[in-house]
């Protein structure tokens, strides 16, 4: 399917941005108070504790709730897999959704364990985005539009968004966004993805540096995302703003996931606040790219998969931390003896 037609020019989007609802610090507030009187010492919970409060900030509800989540997985080819960047051919992509919808793939399993809503996007893998070393991935409309349909991504009432991807080559398309929108050299940002050998890697490096170089210094995050961005990244820079506004909070996977947040956070600083990050990726850059950030990961289990694999597992955590944020009794309730 071609999204070019129709979509949001870029006026449109960075007024979207500029005006973004902000947390509801009533409803966290709320939390915080009935967290002090459950049956539990304070802050024995930990970063559970903080996850509820979040989640009713961005939910706008005293009580937050659960009960429709959903991990969303983009998918997109790129022209630059033709330059030996990735250890799978370019094949894999359609493949691995049809995977998805045998329910075969990792995120199948996870999504079942959890209890999670799963819905893969195809973002017209027949026509893999241009090598971004010799020609830009989009035109302006073209952007604007794949933006504006990972935007309907987020609809049916769905209140947590887990995000995800699929598509050969796409760390190499990741790291030029972050080379782009941090500096430093090509190298820097560069990793390993599906598993290149040695020879794979220095060409990525390389094809991220010729890449890099044709956007000039300064550019503009959108302008970033346009001239060496993916469908998928651009989908999901939608799906984030279009749950900012709609009052659903986020959840991030690893390192492709983590450049379309990169973009928004480039274009304001708060941009991201409804997003929790789920884990470090076993991606070189990735650790280095949530520090630039200023984020923490929740979780660090050597993954490198994507396919929104540790963002799922980072909804059970959420959901668990809901579960006991709502269902545990309080010291007057359960006739305990609270703290003196």
């Amino acid at each position: 399917m071609d999204h070019s037609e129709t979509g949001l020019p870029f006026d449109d989007i960075r007024r979207l941005v500029a005006d973004l609802p902000g947390p509801d610090e009533a409803a966290a507030a709320a939390v915080r108070a009935r967290d002090a009187v459950l049956t539990k010492p304070p802050g024995s919970l930990g970063r559970l504790e903080e996850i509820a409060a979040w989640v009713a900030a961005w939910q706008g509800r005293a009580t937050p709730a659960v009960t429709r989540p959903l991990v969303a997985v983009f998918a997109a080819n790129h022209g630059i897999a033709g330059r030996g960047v990735s250890a799978y051919p370019q094949a894999v992509t359609r493949q691995m959704v049809a995977n998805f919808a045998a329910g075969g793939a990792a995120i199948n399993q996870i999504c079942t364990a959890a209890g999670l809503g799963l819905k893969v996007f195809e973002l017209a893998l027949d026509q893999p985005t241009p090598d971004i070393v010799v020609e830009d991935a989009f035109d302006e409309k073209a952007c604007a539009a794949t933006i504006a349909y990972g935007m309907e991504a987020v609809a049916g009432g769905i209140d947590l968004l887990c995000l995800g991807e699929m598509g050969i080559a796409n760390t190499t398309v990741a790291a030029a966004v972050y080379h782009a929108l941090y500096g430093g050299a090509a190298a820097d940002w560069v990793g390993r993805g599906t598993g290149v050998d040695d020879h794979g890697l220095r060409r990525k490096a390389e094809a991220v540096a010729a890449a890099v170089s044709r956007t000039g210094k300064g550019a503009q995050p959108l302008e970033v995302l346009r001239r060496v961005g993916g469908r998928e990244i651009a989908a999901m820079v939608g799906a984030i703003l279009a749950a900012r506004m709609q009052r659903v909070p986020v959840i991030v996977d690893g390192f492709v996931t983590t450049a379309a947040a990169a973009i928004l956070q480039a274009m304001r600083p708060d941009a991201i606040d409804h997003c929790l990050f789920a884990h470090c990726s076993a991606e070189a850059a990735h650790s280095a790219v949530l520090q630039r950030m200023g984020k923490e990961r929740l979780l660090d289990l050597r993954m490198r998969l994507g396919e929104g694999t540790g963002a799922a597992l980072a909804a059970g955590i959420v959901k668990a931390a809901i579960a006991a944020h709502t269902g545990m009794a309080t010291f007057e309730e359960a006739g305990v003896a609270g703290k003196d």
